[in-house]
């Protein structure tokens, strides 16, 4: 029998897929590929947003400041802002006449020169120049001694003994008085009471302030707070800055905390901002984001049992 003719086998059927394979890829990858591309995308936009919405946390807890009372380019005669007082001062023994029943904050750049807040400010770089925090503010006090070292305090008196003669002089003593009185006869005159009610009290110190993460809780200088609280013999608290904010250090300006109306004001060498100590004054400082910010503290009380002495060069 002759053998029978049969169509061509199923296998070669078969293989014609396996010739068009390459075009059938390639239309699975095309969606493949756009799937990819657009999970990349996705995946750089979301870093994107992870790191704008970090440096917002770094930078933007400042963001509910609405006003500036001082910028750091006026020059200040002298600004004023009323504010009813709070009840803090109830609780404390009052002083006719110095107490306050006038209550507010003020700035002013014509109490100190640029000249004097240098020199002042190289009296703060000598005493820190023997110590200074691990963390990112260094604390030095005059009247008690005290000096951030590492992570704790030192009297500079006792630690370092007749050195301190080596390190400053009696016209630096001198100038310090000159500008605490300076200081003390602004204060007196905004808020209208005499001059010699008011007594220089504890603390008053030198701040330097750096952008170096906190050691310890003296480091986390950026907390609100009420002076009057904090320290019960305040009455009236004053800061004198020594640096210049932009041109010095970043961040670090002075918060006055109300609800929803927060207000700045940013340091400029010579700046004196003071006010009431009581929670009409709620404030914080903010954090400093680089360079170095340096003040100085000088608070006032009216109860003279709560009177310190200036510092003296002996």
């Amino acid at each position: 029998m002759a053998p029978q003719r049969r169509g061509a086998p199923k296998a070669a059927e078969g293989s014609g897929p396996e010739r068009r394979r390459p075009s059938s890829v390639k239309s699975v990858r095309a969606p493949r590929e756009a799937w990819r591309k657009w999970l990349r995308a996705a995946v750089l936009g979301t870093c994107a947003t992870l790191a704008a919405l970090l440096l917002w946390g770094s930078l933007g807890d400042d963001d509910d400041i609405t006003e500036v009372l001082a910028h750091r380019g006026e020059v200040l005669a002298g600004r004023f802002i009323e504010v009813p007082c709070s009840e803090d001062y109830d609780s404390h023994r009052r002083f006719e006449g110095c107490s306050p029943t006038k209550c507010g904050r003020g700035i002013t750049d014509a109490v100190i020169t640029r000249d004097e807040a240098r020199r002042i400010r190289s009296i703060a770089e000598k005493g820190l120049s023997l110590g200074g925090s691990e963390g990112g503010a260094s604390i030095l006090d005059l009247h008690s001694g005290a000096l951030s070292v590492g992570k704790h305090f030192v009297n500079l008196y006792r630690y370092f003994g007749d050195k301190i003669e080596t390190i400053f002089s009696e016209e630096d003593f001198q100038l310090y008085r000159d500008v605490r009185q300076k200081v003390q006869r602004a204060i007196a005159q905004a808020f209208g009471i005499s001059v010699s009610s008011l007594y220089l009290t504890k603390p008053t110190f030198f701040s330097r302030i750096n952008s170096t993460g906190a050691r310890t809780a003296h480091d986390e200088y950026w907390h609100a707070h009420v002076d009057k609280v904090t320290y019960g013999s305040f009455d009236y608290t004053s800061l004198l800055y020594l640096s210049d904010y932009l041109d010095d250090f970043g961040g670090g300006r002075f918060v006055f905390m109300e609800d929803g109306a927060n207000k700045t004001v940013e340091p400029r060498a010579g700046r004196v901002s003071f006010f009431t100590s009581g929670s009409e004054n709620l404030h914080r400082v903010e954090k400093v984001h680089w360079g170095t910010r340096y003040a100085i503290t000088i608070a006032f009380s009216c109860n003279p049992d709560h009177g310190i002495t200036d510092p003296a060069f002996t």
